[in-house]
């Protein structure tokens, strides 16, 4: 099951203060807009998603369609299909996509530890 492009999504509590942190590390701004709480960095492959203010607690996400530099895949599991694959397993979800719909939709679901995994298919 290829999920697309794999990064950590952190709810952080000063997105500044969180910027300087992973700079350290040796990440950089790759997308985002800093004014609206929320940046995406970047360090060879890895990526981190700061985000103040916008959900509680911190999310692994994958992104169908897209590579680790957020460029689009000409071939890729679509996000329905991964959740149709995923519920005929038997695991549960929190949310889940609309499958009457094409192109973005998301689903979310938790590992047995509670963590959340976002699967969130933006075209």
């Amino acid at each position: 099951m290829n999920l697309g492009a794999f990064s950590v999504s952190l709810a952080v509590k000063d997105i500044h203060a969180s910027k300087a942190f992973y700079g350290k590390l040796g990440f950089e701004e790759f997308a985002g807009d800093i004014t609206q709480n929320w940046l995406i960095l970047k360090n060879g492959e890895h990526l981190i998603g700061l985000f103040q203010g916008m959900f509680e607690g911190n999310i692994l996400t994958f992104n169908p369609g897209w590579d680790q530099s957020a460029s689009e895949l000409d071939s890729f599991t679509d996000v329905r299909k991964i959740y149709t694959d995923l519920k005929s397993m038997g695991i549960n979800f929190v949310s889940e996509p609309d499958l009457e719909s094409e192109g973005p939709t998301s689903f979310t679901l938790l590992d047995p530890d509670g963590n959340a995994i976002l699967v969130d298919q933006h075209r």
